[in-house]
C-alpha cells in the first residue's frame, strides 16, 4: 500500500466576480437587468463578468504522518485549497484523492450547528467523522477539559464567543482522531495560553503519526511543526521544499514589498479618511544604522481632506517569522494633540529597543473615531546590527533570543 494519503493533481478553482450565474438568477435579477440595460448601452459596451482563479494548476502529494505547512499572503488560495480538500467546495478542474478520515478546522465554529449545545455538537462532529458513540464517550471528558468551556457545555453554541467556539472546535478536531487533520489559522483566535496548548497538542498529533496540513501566518509555528512547506502565490505553488527554506523565501518576498513607496502601495486596508504617505526609521540620533541597544525614531507622514480629531497612530514591529517584537500606540502613551493638521507627520521616539540582530518589519495604522482609516502591513523594514551589548556580542543572536536585557551579576 502506498504511503501517499493526499494526491492533488492540476487542481483549479475559479470564481466569477460582478455577475449572477444564469441558473441562479431570481425574478428581481431579470427585472433589474431589463431596467438598467438602456443605461449600460448609453455608457458604452458593458464589461463582461470578471473571472478570477483562486487556485490554478496546483499539484502535490503528502505522505502518511507528514506535517505540511501552506503559507502565503492573504488571497493566495490557502483557505480555498483546504476547503476543496474538506469537500466543502468542489474544484473547477483537476482533482484530489484523499485516503483517510478527514477532520478540519477552517474557521471559527466550522461544522457546528448554532442551535445545538456544545455537548451535542461534540457528538454531531464525531458522527460526521464516522466515529461510534462509544468512541466519543471515551474521549468526551478530555475534549471538554482541553477546551476550557465545561461550564457552558450544555449551552447552545450560538451563545458562545468566537474564542469559546474556536477552543471547542479545535479540541473536537484534535481529540476525535481523524487520520488527516486540516487546520487553517487556528492560532489567530484565542488567548496566548490556549494558543500554546494548540501548538503542543498539534505537536503530539504529528508525533502520533497522523497527517496534518497546516495553514498559518505564524512562521514560528510553521517552523516548529512542519517538516515541509508550500508557498502559494496568486493561486499557484511558488515554492516547495524544506520548511526553513520555503519560509525564508516567503519572508524575503514580504520584506521586498516594504521597498515600495507608501504612496504607491495598493494592498492597504481602512476607510480611506487618512492616507499614510511615508515612513522613516532611524536610531535616536537620526542615523539609519540601528544597533541592539539603540532607541528607535519612527516618523510617519500622512494626509487627509480635513483636520484629524483624536487620531491614534499604531506601529507594530515584527521579526522575519512574523513574531511581534513590540507595539507602539500613541493613544496609550499620549503626546499627540487632540487636533492635527490635515497633512503632516508624527514622530515616536522609543526607549532602548534591546532586540537581537536581524531584519525587522514595520506595520503602521491610523485610527479615527475607533475605526481604521488606513493600515499598511510591511510599510517599512530595518536591520538591527550587533553592538557590544553588556560588553558581549556573543549574546546578540536571534536564534538564542528575541530580546536582550541589561544585567548585572554578583557573587
Amino acid at each position: 500500500m502506498s504511503d501517499t494519503v493526499i494526491k492533488v493533481e492540476n487542481l483549479g478553482k475559479k470564481y466569477r466576480i460582478g455577475g449572477v450565474h444564469p441558473a441562479r438568477r431570481q425574478f428581481r435579477d431579470v427585472l433589474m437587468q431589463s431596467l438598467t440595460a438602456p443605461f449600460k448601452r448609453l455608457g458604452g459596451r458593458a464589461r463582461s463578468d470578471e473571472i478570477i482563479w483562486a487556485l490554478k494548476d496546483v499539484s502535490f502529494e503528502v505522505k502518511r504522518g507528514e506535517v505540511v505547512g501552506f503559507i502565503g499572503r492573504n488571497g493566495a488560495g490557502k483557505t480555498t485549497l483546504l476547503k476543496i480538500l474538506s469537500r466543502i467546495t468542489s474544484p473547477t478542474e483537476g482533482g484530489a484523492d484523499i485516503g483517510g478520515r478527514v477532520g478540519s478546522l477552517l474557521e471559527v465554529g466550522t461544522g457546528f450547528h448554532p442551535e445545538l449545545t456544545g455537548r451535542e455538537n461534540i457528538y454531531f462532529n464525531g458522527s460526521i467523522l464516522g466515529m461510534r458513540k462509544s468512541e466519543i464517550d471515551r474521549r468526551f471528558d478530555e475534549i471538554v477539559e482541553f477546551s476550557g468551556v465545561k461550564r457552558f457545555i450544555d449551552t447552545p453554541v450560538k451563545r458562545y464567543s468566537s474564542g469559546m467556539q474556536v477552543r471547542l472546535a479545535f479540541s473536537v478536531a484534535a481529540h476525535l482522531e481523524p487520520e488527516i487533520l486540516l487546520v487553517d489559522e487556528v492560532l489567530a483566535v484565542g488567548d496566548l495560553d490556549f494558543q500554546k496548548k494548540c501548538l503542543d497538542k498539534m505537536g503530539k498529533v504529528a508525533r502520533g503519526g497522523r497527517t496534518v496540513l497546516f495553514v498559518s501566518h505564524n512562521m514560528g509555528a510553521v517552523l516548529s511543526l512542519c517538516s515541509r512547506a508550500y508557498l502559494l502565490q496568486g493561486g499557484r505553488i511558488e515554492a516547495s521544499g524544506v520548511a526553513e527554506a520555503v519560509v525564508a523565501q516567503y519572508t524575503r518576498s514580504v520584506y521586498s514589498a516594504a521597498v515600495t513607496s507608501l504612496e504607491q502601495r495598493t494592498d492597504r486596508k481602512g476607510d480611506g479618511r487618512v492616507r499614510l504617505t511615508s515612513i522613516a526609521i532611524k536610531n535616536g540620533d537620526g542615523d539609519t544604522r540601528i544597533q541592539c541597544s539603540d532607541r528607535l525614531l519612527i516618523e510617519i507622514g500622512y494626509r487627509s481632506r480635513e483636520e484629524l480629531l483624536r487620531a491614534t497612530f499604531l506601529v507594530g514591529v515584527y521579526d522575519q517569522l512574523n513574531r511581534r517584537l513590540f507595539f507602539l500606540n500613541s493613544g496609550v502613551s499620549g503626546g499627540l494633540p487632540a487636533e492635527l493638521p490635515a497633512s503632516g507627520s508624527v514622530r515616536c521616539l522609543t526607549g532602548p529597543i534591546n532586540i537581537t540582530p536581524g531584519s525587522c518589519g514595520v506595520n503602521v495604522a491610523v485610527l479615527l473615531g475607533g475605526g481604521v482609516a488606513d493600515h499598511v502591513e510591511q510599510a517599512g523594514v530595518f536591520e538591527v546590527a550587533p553592538d557590544d551589548f553588556c560588553g558581549a556580542t556573543k549574546l546578540t543572536n536571534r536564534q538564542m533570543a528575541l530580546c536582550l536585557l541589561q544585567q548585572e551579576w554578583k557573587s
